[in-house]
């Protein structure tokens, strides 16, 4: 059955798009799934890290077309339906989150990388959206994202042709910020990912929103900035970091989330 398995080892949380014989195809059970499940991670303050990927050898081809029409327009939903729901839950997680890309990002898949903050690819990684392809249209919040990522010009040259373009062209157009080899993808993608888990919470969790009310031209950003300038004085982390620093070791982090 398709679904999204969640896996936690140590630190790190892994949600995998398990439909792999669709290309990791995204049915509307499935994103319906991702605001339940990333609460409970939000909350587990054992999960510094989600990594975000496709079972097998894609990432996924996006929304299932055998039920676009009820992902997309269920009146309850709100634009986009499921599918912006399911993104926004992934956008608003609180921790930092790495899509790691191989093989078909497409669509609703692209869309699900777009929501993640950090987006690695092997270089046999295609992209596309293609809402030109069914007659339909992308979501609004799709496609501000891939507007703030990759510019106006870029987003239109990608919703108007419905173009599947190669690792390196996504990685010039700024959809992606790494691209690795596949033969040592996941290997890279573990290593990677070991690095940012040992980095300050506080200072990621601060520097996500903050990055995000800048993207966005929030009128809150001078507030949210105040709240965090109060939460690093109040805390440990500067001196635990500073002390590591000096002692050429790694630092013990303890901050963990706003209380």
């Amino acid at each position: 059955m398709p679904e999204l398995r969640v896996g936690v080892d140590g630190a790190i949380a892994t949600l995998t798009i398990d439909h792999a014989d669709r290309r990791n195809a995204v049915t509307g059970a499935m994103w319906d799934s991702f605001a339940p499940l990333l609460a409970e991670l939000a909350t587990d303050d054992t999960v510094a890290v989600l990594v975000v990927r496709g079972a097998g050898s894609d990432f996924s081809a996006g929304a299932d077309i055998t039920d676009l029409p009820q992902i997309l327009r269920d009146p309850a939903a709100g634009d986009g339906g499921h599918v912006t729901a399911g993104e926004t839950a992934l956008a608003n997680f609180p921790k930092p989150t790495i899509a790691a890309i191989d093989g078909y990002c497409v669509g609703g898949g692209w869309e699900l990388a777009g929501a993640c903050d950090i987006r690695i690819a092997s270089d046999r990684s295609m992209f596309g959206v293609t809402p030109a392809r069914l007659g339909i249209l992308y979501p609004l919040s799709g496609m501000q994202r891939l507007v703030q990522l990759v510019g106006p010009a870029v987003a239109k040259h990608l919703i108007l042709s419905g173009e599947l373009v190669d690792a390196e062209t996504a990685a010039r157009w700024g959809m992606v910020s790494r691209l690795l080899p596949p033969e040592d993808f996941w290997e890279a993608i573990d290593a990677f990912v070991q690095t940012v888990v040992g980095r300050s919470r506080l200072t990621q969790q601060a520097s996500k929103e903050l990055i995000d009310l800048i993207a966005s031209d929030d009128q809150r950003l001078t507030e949210r900035a105040a709240f965090w300038d109060a939460e690093v004085a109040a805390s440990d982390e500067a001196s635990l970091g500073a002390a590591a620093f000096l002692a050429r070791e790694a630092p013990a982090f303890a901050w963990r989330r706003i209380r």
